[in-house]
């Protein structure tokens, strides 16, 4: 009469004994064209193309700033370059 399982040990008595957890319930008998299977499916190609769109969004505006960037730096040394040639024009007036 060992058919039914009972607690041996102290340990075991947080265990499940009936191991319900363990069984899996798949929906594997949806045909392809089941609506709820398309939903699903529509569901997460619509979730990869939003998640495309914010990459490409995150790529633009990273753009626009190293574009803006640039130009600010592009025009520093503009300055920068003009204000060294004026400061070479009076030195080389104050050498003669």
């Amino acid at each position: 009469m060992k058919d039914k399982r009972t607690y041996t040990h102290k340990k075991e008595h947080g265990e499940d004994m009936s191991h319900e957890n363990e069984t899996k319930i798949t929906n594997e008998d949806r045909g392809p064209l089941d609506l709820t299977l398309l939903i699903e499916l529509h569901q997460k190609e619509i979730w990869e193309w939003k998640q495309k769109e914010s990459e490409w969004i995150k790529t633009e505006n990273q753009l626009s700033g190293s574009k803006k960037i640039i130009q600010e730096l592009s025009a520093k040394i503009i300055d920068q370059v003009r204000i060294i040639a004026e400061l070479e024009k009076k030195l080389a007036d104050k050498n003669k």
